[in-house]
């Protein structure tokens, strides 16, 4: 009965502290800026873990391209990914400034298109936040001429 006891005793104390290690990074992600989350999220779409970003996103999260497309919850976002990162995108931020529940950030991308080349583009998103997490990015996009 004492073995018993003191397994018992021993799997509850590590799962305390599973539990305490686990509360003190929920911690410290809310306690991250939304500039933060939003560059802590983009480095999983450098490395192409678009699964990792999209963990950052609300479900019905709402991704606007100004004058090309509206995206409505993860898995139009996930489709999309799936399309157009076809290697992951490499982001070059400029600036990024926080305001409340908004971040916007300019700077240029570069997309691997389907014949291989690299296409440049500038751009400027808006990006919403609800608690924490990625609600809204309003984007505008413009390609950059030879």
């Amino acid at each position: 009965m004492k073995k018993f006891l003191i397994i018992i005793t021993v799997l509850l104390m590590i799962n305390l502290d599973a539990q305490a290690k686990n509360n003190n990074n929920l911690k410290q992600q809310k306690n991250m800026n939304n500039t933060t989350i939003l560059h802590t999220a983009n480095a999983f779409v450098s490395k192409g873990d678009y699964e990792s970003f999209l963990a950052y996103c609300t479900t019905d999260t709402k991704w606007v391209f100004v004058g090309e497309r509206i995206l409505h919850g993860k898995e139009e976002v996930r489709a999309y990914m799936k399309e157009f990162y076809m290697e992951p995108p490499v982001f070059d931020v400029e600036l990024a400034i926080e305001d409340g529940n908004f971040v916007t950030v300019t700077g240029n991308i570069r997309l691997k298109n389907k014949n291989g080349k690299y296409e440049h583009f500038n751009y400027c998103d808006i990006w919403r936040f609800e608690n924490g997490k990625i609600a809204e990015l309003k984007a505008f996009v413009i390609e950059k001429k030879p």
